[in-house]
């Protein structure tokens, strides 16, 4: 079973994993977005890790809630409203309950992620996070570590993929040749998870 504190080392992974690979998914963002998400998710986890240390929710819902409204309120551009509604979400999906399952996360998850893809209006194969998030979850019934292979291989084909959604799309067939960085920044998050349970 999961606890509140298996999803605060998760999240604190997730931090420390963006702010080392920042530089990474800012030049990635650079020829097909503003770059600047390696900068906007450090910031947004780092002000995460702040928050959970000082109010140490309980309960594994609420852990995700609350990082999930961090990240809405310090992160800008899209990727703020994108991943606080993918925590938001799964930590809504999760309720009250102290301890969870690893099958009642990949169910959460999964309402996660559906709530990004109505908000965002993407689907697989538009060259966005959803590209790494629908894998990770569709193999979480593997475990962490499959998800986290998943969600990895996921971002790298978005490399061929021309961009539907976001705004990458306004490039048209110049981004195509170019590894989404929501894909990438979303693996790093998935890998977390895998950290936090040490798979």
């Amino acid at each position: 079973m999961l606890d509140a504190d298996f999803f605060r080392r998760w999240m604190a992974a997730t931090a420390a994993s963006v702010d080392r690979e920042a530089d990474r998914l800012t030049a990635l963002d650079s020829p097909i977005g503003d770059a600047d998400h390696g900068s906007n998710l450090q910031r947004g986890f780092a002000a995460v890790t702040a928050v959970l240390d000082k109010e140490a929710p309980a309960a594994p819902g609420s852990v995700l809630t609350l990082a999930g409204r961090q990240l809405i309120s310090t992160v800008g551009g899209a990727s703020g409203p994108l991943y606080g509604t993918l925590l938001r979400r799964t930590g809504k999906a999760l309720g009250d309950a102290a301890e969870v399952s690893a099958e009642q996360l990949a169910e959460a998850l999964r309402a996660g992620v559906e709530a990004v893809m109505r908000l965002g209006g993407a689907a697989p194969g538009d060259k966005t996070m959803i590209d790494a998030l629908v894998p990770a979850v569709e193999a979480l019934d593997e475990g962490f570590g499959a998800a986290r292979a998943a969600a990895g291989r996921g971002a790298e084909a978005t490399i061929p993929l021309q961009a539907r959604k976001g705004r990458a799309s306004y490039l048209g067939e110049r981004s195509i040749g170019h590894q989404d960085p929501g894909a990438t920044s979303s693996a790093l998050l998935i890998a977390a998870l895998a950290e936090a349970d040490g798979a």
